[in-house]
């Protein structure tokens, strides 16, 4: 692809900062093979992206690799859940795949929390395209992390960014 692709977000959408803004490191938005710009709507638990796929996600011939699209899925749901104040890991990921998504495609992803039960957190998300053909939906699970398994987590990041481990 020549030029960027417009991931420009629909009237009324906010941009959310990006993952690296926000303090952590993104798999999937410091992937370059994939564009992912963030936004909220008027419903602030909802989360949207704008994605592009790139010619390097390539799956079957031509069209986006299955695990790309279950990656920025997940990526969006867990952001949406940390920006939700809910500090959580996945424990399970089901995605179901229904239409192939083609290479250089820019689609529209959104997420939104199900359920919250006790510890939990059920969330879901959908990849559209313009003409409202979904190619592929994922369900989350979350656990939210105790106290001290958090304090355990932000220290080692801490040592890595400091050089220390």
């Amino acid at each position: 692809m020549s030029s960027a692709p417009d991931l420009s977000g629909l009237p009324g959408w906010t941009p959310v900062p990006s993952t690296h803004e926000l303090g952590h490191h993104s798999y999937v938005a410091s992937d370059p093979r994939l564009g992912l710009r963030c936004y909220v709507g008027e419903d602030q638990d909802v989360l949207f992206a704008k994605v592009w796929f790139g010619p390097d996600v390539q799956g079957p011939p031509g069209v986006a690799h299955g695990g790309s699209m279950a990656a920025v899925l997940d990526e969006l749901m867990g952001l949406l859940a940390w920006r939700r104040g809910f500090r959580v890991v996945a424990v399970g990921l089901n995605t179901r795949f229904r239409k192939m998504l083609p290479l250089g495609a820019v689609v529209t992803a959104r997420a939104e929390v199900q359920e919250v039960d006790g510890r939990k957190l059920f969330v879901r998300s959908t990849l559209v395209n313009d003409a409202g053909e979904v190619h592929a939906e994922g369900e989350n699970v979350f656990l939210s992390l105790m106290p001290d398994q958090l304090a355990k987590l932000e220290a080692n990041r801490a040592a890595r960014q400091h050089g220390e481990g």
